[in-house]
């Protein structure tokens, strides 16, 4: 009896030492999970509503532009099947072409050929020649209807946006002495230049181009008249104001813009006479393009002092629009002035109000 209870506490020191680890690792365990906050993990779960929906916004353009950018392709492989469809019937029109014509011609040599025949055959010919006309029309409609051409550096075609249609044109063209250069200082020395130092200014050769340019898109159709307004205003063409001209005239519209490049800007701009002049003609125009650089110096009543504060130009300026005939689009080309902040925003803002266009070209155009 002694014997067995000695056994018994006679305990085995390496099983309680592995049992007490146990325990203790396992009260660890259930000690973390007591102190964890379990809300806050739920809550890192949850999605932001605002981030959501930007997100699905996002998806949602991302979808539209994949979607035209779809319909463009598409759009893009229809027009280039149809030109080639419309090359390939020409060239084949233009075969049967020259082969009607050699039959019909060894058949009026032939005395064995019926009168039938040669007019068969000329019936033939005549069909494929309207076929003909009508596809060379077709790719000139695609090509441009243009009198003039005109390149410039790289080919480009900075104002294609512009609206050129209509079927009175006008082209209004800034010629006052800020004409010559950007900035203020430049101005004043180019100005004591000699008239062909000041005709070859840069800017005014940007001037220059950009009116040769406009004339070079021009709608065969349509007629044109082309005005240079500083203090004073005339027609370039050496007409009066009110003379429409005819695009098709080549020879005339050269002569116009050699005559544009004939010209010496001077003085300020008075640009109330200019709309004043546009309300008085007869037929007025249904499009109108105006060149210059900045807010007008002068008024019809004259100025009351050598210089023009910023807001007395944009007061001029509003006093000129008051002349301004509505329902006429006027689409700005804006090149650059220094001292005039305000000049940007008040044509861009007459371009939206006449649904016309407003652009500042870079330097090397056109």
């Amino acid at each position: 009896m002694s014997s067995s209870k000695a056994r018994r506490r006679n305990l085995n020191p390496i099983s309680l030492a592995f049992l007490d680890v146990m325990f203790c690792g396992f009260g660890a365990v259930i000690l973390i999970f007591l102190i964890l906050d379990h809300n806050s993990t739920a809550n890192t779960l949850e999605k932001n509503p605002d981030l959501t929906a930007e997100v699905n916004l996002l998806r949602e353009e991302v979808k539209v532009g994949e979607l035209g950018l779809v319909q463009l392709r598409n759009t893009f492989s229809d027009v280039s099947f149809e030109v080639v469809t419309a090359e390939g019937l020409a060239r084949q029109i233009q075969e049967q072409l020259e082969t009607f014509l050699q039959e019909l011609a060894a058949l009026e040599n032939s005395s064995v050929a019926t009168e039938e025949s040669i007019e068969q055959l000329r019936a033939d010919v005549q069909s494929l020649e309207e076929e003909l006309l009508r596809l060379q029309a077709s790719a000139l409609e695609q090509e441009g209807n243009s009198v003039r051409q005109f390149l410039g550096d790289g080919n480009r075609q900075y104002l294609s946006g512009l609206f050129l249609g209509g079927q009175r044109i006008l082209i209004l063209m800034d010629s006052s002495a800020s004409m010559l250069d950007s900035t203020l200082v430049n101005i004043i020395r180019t100005r004591n230049m000699s008239d062909g130092r000041k005709k070859q200014a840069p800017k005014w050769q940007r001037v220059v181009k950009t009116v040769d340019w406009i004339s070079t898109q021009l709608p065969i159709t349509s007629r044109y008249q082309i005005w240079e307004f500083n203090e004073d205003l005339e027609s370039v063409l050496g007409s009066s104001l009110d003379g429409w001209q005819e695009v098709a005239d080549r020879d005339r519209l050269n002569d116009a813009i050699e005559n544009v490049k004939e010209i010496v800007p001077a003085n300020g701009t008075n640009m109330e006479q200019v709309f004043k002049a546009v309300a008085n003609m007869s037929l007025r125009p249904d499009n109108i393009f105006l060149i210059t650089d900045g807010l007008p110096t002068l008024s019809d009543s004259g100025s009351n002092g050598t210089l023009v504060t910023p807001s007395e130009r944009l007061e001029l300026y509003e006093d000129a629009l008051g002349e301004l005939p509505q329902g006429i689009p006027v689409n700005i080309v804006l090149l650059p002035l220094e001292g005039d902040p305000s000049a940007a925003a008040a044509f861009w803002q007459l371009a939206q109000y006449t649904q016309g266009s407003f652009i500042t070209p870079s330097r090397d155009w056109p």
